[in-house]
């Protein structure tokens, strides 16, 4: 599958139904255009199953009542679309979205109680997000949007609004020849890139922003309890910047992300050495059993 993203082959899932992917079209005056009214969830199938389908499902429920609306399907009758989207898109490894939102109706200010709620799912073929950063480790640049407090927005819904800082965050990294761009949250500490968590290796041990104003992904989530297994101790801490001089490692992780290392943040070098090849590998593994 090639091309822009409204011009394919296939099918979507929309509120119930399957349609012709040409077909899977919203009102100029949808609610969520407007208000970003929208919560959605990424998703990556491997050999045929959706890694972690159902809490994905879970959150995307969630996220929409951290926003003020409900959707109208069961986190049950969202499983199966996704299933027969897989299936009807014969794609066995795919990356899958599924997106809720307030459709067009009796209102078209801020308020939209009236309005419906509508739900789609989609899939298509999506290599690695970094392209060739998890051999060599990507390149961040270092964003001038911070990570806002919980106290101004939902931070632990997975809003769409909540990403417009984010590509205007990576437009501006992508302009100066980076992958992504890290950004701080309101109070100076580390935080994440745009769309993925990120880890830091000191002297053997892990350490990671403690998710407490931005989505504790559910990659990020894998990724500490396989490390703990694996003996490795991990620290979910406020990280200063002054400390990136300190690590040695780096890695981001996330849905697309999977598990990808970090060779460079702004001024700061880091090696992709064994623990963040080690947890590439083990993450890849897992996914895939």
């Amino acid at each position: 599958m090639a091309g822009a993203y409204d011009d394919r082959d296939g099918f979507i899932w929309l509120d119930g139904e399957m349609v012709n992917w040409r077909d899977a079209n919203v009102h100029i005056l949808t609610h969520a255009m407007h208000y970003a009214s929208s919560v959605f969830e990424g998703e990556r199938a491997y050999n045929g199953k959706i890694f972690k389908s159902r809490e994905h499902s879970e959150r995307l429920r969630r996220s929409a009542e951290m926003i003020d609306f409900q959707i109208p399907w069961t986190v049950d009758e969202i499983e199966s679309a996704k299933v027969e989207v897989l299936a009807k898109s014969g794609l066995s490894d795919a990356y899958v979205r599924a997106i809720a939102w307030r459709g067009a109706g009796e209102d078209m200010g801020v308020a939209s109680a009236r309005n419906p709620v509508r739900l789609a799912i989609a899939a298509w073929e999506w290599g690695a997000y970094y392209g060739d950063a998890k051999m060599k480790g990507a390149k961040l640049d270092i964003s001038k949007w911070k990570r806002p407090s919980p106290e101004t927005i939902p931070s632990h819904a997975k809003a769409a609004g909540l990403y417009m800082i984010c590509t205007m965050s990576k437009h501006a990294a992508e302009a100066k020849g980076c992958s992504d761009a890290m950004m701080f949250d309101y109070r100076g500490y580390v935080a994440e890139a745009t769309g993925a968590n990120i880890f830091f290796v000191k002297d053997g041990e892990v350490h990671t922003p403690d998710p407490d104003c931005f989505l504790n992904g559910i990659t990020r989530q894998t990724v500490v309890g396989m490390l703990k297994e694996k003996g490795i101790t991990v620290h979910e801490r406020h990280i200063m910047p002054e400390e990136l001089e300190g690590f040695e490692q780096c890695w981001l992780t996330g849905t697309a992300a999977e598990v990808t290392p970090v060779g460079q943040i702004g001024d700061f070098n880091f090696e992709v050495g064994a623990l963040t090849r080690d947890i590439a590998e083990s993450y890849e593994k897992l996914v895939r059993a």
